[in-house]
């Protein structure tokens, strides 16, 4: 016996797996896409209010960099030149964070 059933398909109500046709086929149908240019608009207005985000991180930086010098000098007057070096080049690389962010935001709404 070579495994197969011989009275498989003598059975009138029973079909392997491998010939049974789907009743229905569903297929996904797209409608055109109307290119509308306030959806466009749109689009842009909220990638750029998510770029902006990052301004208002820049703006808590550079508070918490002043604050930080205000308290380091208050504990040790005599570092008075080193913090404040220190203090700009943290207020830089923050400020440079928010003006990245607000050069994307821009960039999304006048170069795209």
């Amino acid at each position: 016996s070579s495994g197969i059933n011989a009275e498989w398909p003598l059975r009138p109500g029973i079909q392997p797996l491998a010939t049974v046709q789907p009743l229905m086929v569903r297929s996904l149908h797209s409608s055109p896409v109307c290119h509308d240019e306030s959806f466009e608009q749109a689009a842009k207005f909220i990638g750029a209010g998510c770029a902006t985000v990052g301004v208002a991180g820049s703006g808590a930086g550079i508070g918490t960099v002043f604050g930080s010098l205000v308290e380091g000098y208050a504990r040790n007057p005599s570092l008075k030149t080193q913090l404040f070096s220190y203090c700009v080049l943290g207020f830089a690389l923050s400020e440079a964070m928010g003006l990245f962010c607000l050069m994307i935001a821009f960039m999304i709404l006048f170069a795209l």
